[in-house]
């Protein structure tokens, strides 16, 4: 692995100056390849907070186009970006935050194949999806390749926070919390609403707990489902058993 340099050292001396992250850890985090999928409310703090602090290689992936209306709190977008894909708008954000950042853009639906084989190339993912459909899809990918997936909500005033990692025993995945017979209609922005700052809240948690994975940092949340109200600030922390009838991690 390749050795932090001179200006590394000074660009990143906040975070290696604490004791257990370290020059190991900022190595850690230049060596890893992680996947964002959606580059929206969530997506927009994980990819410029992970590129801040020096991921080393990001895979954007979104199909959509930045609207106007997202711009309330879609932060890696901006006036001159309506219109344009979001993969275009938030690889300038990133390069512009972090020209050191190896950028991977992914504007074709996730699916099938598609997702198995980027699952497979990067060392975690962070799902800021909106649809359920999606984070099954994503949650089975990466159950099968055994990489750690950050799985972060946010609708009207109240988010959750899941952190998933297949390598170890104790870990739930989204399926033993889910059933994949839910239904999306009413778990969209554009029907229900949402703060703008709550996203950030969620968004910044997602890549914190990214970053503890990535450079062995503290202790990852894994199976502790945290939620927060945004009126009250208050947060719920449940902790969750992985389901033994599950039919992506159960015996079955």
């Amino acid at each position: 692995m390749q050795i932090v340099n001179d200006a590394e050292l000074l660009r990143y001396s906040r975070q290696i100056m604490l004791p257990d992250f370290d020059i190991d850890g900022q190595e850690r985090l230049r060596a890893s390849r992680v996947l964002v999928l959606g580059l929206g409310g969530l997506g927009s703090p994980v990819a410029l907070y992970l590129a801040a602090a020096g991921v080393g290689e990001l895979w954007l992936a979104d199909g959509d186009s930045v609207d106007l209306s997202n711009l309330q709190r879609q932060i890696a977008h901006g006036e001159n970006d309506v219109g344009r894909l979001k993969v275009a708008s938030a690889t300038d954000a990133v390069r512009a935050l972090n020209s050191n950042v190896r950028v991977n853009g992914i504007t074709e639906k996730l699916a099938g194949e598609l997702l198995a084989d980027a699952v497979a190339a990067v060392d975690l993912v962070v799902d800021c999806s909106d649809n359920f459909g999606t984070r099954f899809a994503l949650n089975a990918a990466c159950w099968q390749h055994r990489k750690p997936l950050v799985s972060g909500a946010a609708i009207r005033g109240e988010g959750q926070l899941l952190v998933i990692d297949p390598r170890r025993d104790d870990s739930p995945c989204y399926r033993c919390l889910y059933d994949d017979t839910l239904d999306d209609a009413q778990l969209t922005c554009s029907e229900s609403g949402v703060l703008a700052p709550l996203v950030g809240v969620i968004g910044s948690l997602q890549a914190l707990e990214a970053m503890k994975i990535l450079a062995r940092f503290g202790t990852p949340a894994v199976g502790k489902l945290q939620l927060f109200d945004a009126k009250t600030l208050e947060w719920r922390s449940l902790t969750l058993r992985r389901d033994a009838d599950c039919p992506v991690c159960g015996n079955a």
